[in-house]
């Protein structure tokens, strides 16, 4: 799912607000937690998941197209990590 599907979807559930408005609430969602992550914090949605800051180390990398040697810097990446009850819901769906 795409974010404008998302809207869509949150939109047809929603006949009381319009699509600017639930796009609207979805930037300020998606807003918060890249803001929360960028500080270094944690965002758990409960029954989803967590998303979280992890440290990559800096290493050795090699180019592809020459094969050289290059360094590569260390850097932050998100981490999800799935809740329980969605980990149920995939594995119920995958048991029928």
């Amino acid at each position: 799912m795409i974010r404008s599907e998302l809207i869509a979807k949150l939109a047809e559930e929603n006949p009381h607000l319009t699509n600017k408005d639930v796009e609207r609430v979805v930037a300020i969602i998606l807003d918060g937690i890249c803001d929360t992550l960028a500080e270094g914090g944690r965002v758990e949605l409960r029954g989803f998941g967590a998303f979280s800051v992890r440290s990559r180390a800096g290493r050795a990398g090699r180019n592809p197209r020459t094969g050289e040697t290059v360094q590569v810097k260390a850097k932050a990446v998100p981490f999800f990590k799935s809740g329980k009850e969605l980990r149920e819901r995939l594995n119920a769906s995958a048991d029928a």
